[in-house]
């Protein structure tokens, strides 16, 4: 199974991504991650990436690419992976799709989480952090106000400016965007599930593993 993960801030794609892979038994792969971690190794890319990412620039689509394939051909990865935050232009949509094509992936399924702006302002900025043990609870959840003590540690509970409804509003115009061409390109080549994110944790892990089924199912009997 190789999946690809994709939604807007605060739809739960972190939670679904840990779940999938623990079900199928494939790894979680966030590229954020993967760069960081070559940076830290001192790896060839990586060390060209450290030295593009010190002079404040983004690193280009190739050197991404080049760790992107490090990572997804590691024995590691062998049955499967979810990617999770690439690609994030259509360059590096087209880059990765040749790079599947080369190593012969003719299963990648996408999966697109879709949620309305205004529940994701709403779960988002109803997300109060812990300034002592960094642990997030939800006002509409755990009915917490920023008066209220941590109830695990007694804490002081503050809202981060990431969470303030003009900050949401402003990350979501980026991802919609930024995101919504590169949903319509894998969209053309019959690639995506879609599935409603407002719902449980459970529904929505649920209906992804059905349509990812009925997929492989399709795939198998044209």
């Amino acid at each position: 199974m190789r999946l690809l993960i994709f939604g807007p801030p605060g739809v739960g794609k972190g939670t679904q991504a840990k779940l999938l892979a623990v079900e199928y038994g494939i790894p979680h792969i966030s590229t954020g991650d993967t760069l960081r971690k070559a940076v830290a190794e001192g790896t060839e890319l990586g060390k060209q990436a450290k030295a593009i990412m010190d002079s404040g620039r983004l690193v280009p689509d190739g050197i991404m690419i080049g760790i992107a394939r490090e990572v997804l051909t590691a024995p590691t990865a062998a049955r499967g992976f979810i990617l999770d935050g690439f690609p994030r232009t259509i360059a590096q949509a087209e880059a990765l799709t040749g790079m599947f094509q080369q190593l012969g992936f003719t299963d990648v399924r996408v999966v697109v989480l879709e949620v309305s702006d205004d529940e994701i302002v709403r779960r988002l900025s109803s997300r109060y952090v812990c300034t002592n043990d960094g642990k997030i609870y939800s006002a509409l959840i755990d009915k917490v106000t920023l008066a209220t003590p941590c109830p695990q540690c007694g804490g002081k509970l503050i809202q981060r400016d990431d969470d303030r409804e003009s900050t949401v509003r402003e990350r979501l115009r980026v991802y919609h965007s930024q995101t919504a061409p590169i949903i319509r390109f894998y969209n053309e080549r019959g690639a995506t599930i879609t599935v409603d994110g407002g719902r449980s944790v459970e529904d929505v892990n649920r209906e992804i593993r059905q349509k990812l089924q009925d997929k492989v199912q399709a795939h198998q009997h044209p």
